[in-house]
């Protein structure tokens, strides 16, 4: 829930928002650099409404439906501010979805593992190409943008490195 709380708290830093507008944000501007999904954005935020963290306030314009708008409150603040803190000296052991099966590599037929190492390998080649793209655009107005799309290139390489080395040692 911490990186959830820091996601939401931090959307909110600058103003209220309706709850639809923060899964707009999430969607089509948060994704592509930090690839966070989030399936449902009020039970988080409701949790954090009664931990204080968060206000909500009902808006209505014309005959539309209620709309909730979110607010950060100032003991979100300080929790946002702690959290952000601690995330960045907060390191853990890098886990990817292949390692387990790496780790019972010697149990799989070499071919089979080649063919699926290759499709992987492909598929690396064409995140490192869309976040390339991306890193390219002229729009992204903010430089921390840059940032971390240079760190995550930075990862996609290392891991397609590793993998043409894996492949080399199954043939």
């Amino acid at each position: 829930m911490i990186e959830h709380e820091l996601l939401f708290l931090g959307l909110l830093k600058d103003g209220p928002k309706h709850g639809y507008d923060i899964k707009k944000l999430i969607d089509e501007e948060l994704f592509p650099f930090v690839g966070l999904k989030i399936k449902s954005i009020y039970y988080p935020l409701k949790k954090m409404e009664k931990l204080g963290l968060v206000s909500k306030d009902v808006g209505r314009e014309g005959k539309f439906p209620e709309k909730y708008v979110y607010s950060l409150t100032s003991k979100g603040e300080k929790i946002f501010d702690h959290l952000v803190t601690e995330s960045f000296s907060s390191i853990e052991r890098p886990y990817f979805n292949i390692d387990l099966s790496l780790y019972f590599l010697e149990y799989v037929d070499k071919a089979i593992a080649q063919r699926q190492l290759r499709a992987r390998m492909m598929l690396l080649k064409r995140i490192k190409r869309d976040l390339s793209e991306l890193k390219q655009k002229t729009n992204l107005a903010k430089k921390h943008h840059h940032i971390i799309l240079e760190h995550d290139i930075y990862l996609v390489e290392a891991e397609i490195s590793s993998i043409s080395k894996l492949i080399q040692v199954l043939e």
